[in-house]
Order: C-alpha cells, then structure tokens, then sequence
C-alpha cells in the first residue's frame, strides 16, 4: 500500500473511534468569575495556622502591624536560609 492511503486509512478510524470534546463545563461547576468576587469569611492564623474568624484575623493583624519590628531569628538560622537560597539559585541553573 501507498504511504498516503495507509494514512487516511488511519485517520479516518482514529476519527469514528474518538470521542467528542466537551467545550461546555458541568452545570454544577462555578464559574472563576463568580468565585474571585467571592467574600472569604474563613482565615487561617499567619503563626500558627489555626482557623480563625475574620473579626480575629483582623484583630491578629492589627496586633503584628502595632509590633512594628519583625521577630529576631539566630545568625544560625539565618545562615541555615541562606544557605537553602543559595542550594535553589543552584538548582535552578544547573537541573539534576
């Protein structure tokens, strides 16, 4: 046989044997434009990750925003981030 008609022969059943693509989402999906204007009423705590109310979250983020400085951390663990930026930096560039 000719390259050609093997060709269409194959096409054409790999096209009755295809199902049709869906275009349209399940009804019961969401639409994304409906879920960004969506008012989230449920935090979790920026500390320790526990869930929180919007009235305590706002409260929480007053109270680190009144501390004004950011916590200390030890020059060891400070060295310990750097270290693990730097171990990322490298795999970015060289991939293993």
């Amino acid at each position: 046989m000719k390259p050609g008609i093997l060709f269409t022969i194959s096409l054409s059943i790999g096209l009755t044997i295809a199902k049709p693509a869906l275009s349209l989402p399940p009804p019961e999906d969401t639409p994304e434009e409906i879920l960004r204007t969506e008012i989230i009423l449920e935090a979790r705590s920026p500390i320790d990750g526990k869930p929180l109310t919007a009235a305590e979250y706002a409260e929480l983020e007053a109270k680190i925003a009144e501390r004004g400085t950011p916590p200390q951390v030890s020059a060891d663990i400070q060295h310990t981030i750097f270290l693990l930026r730097l171990l990322k930096l490298i795999r970015t560039i060289t991939p293993l």
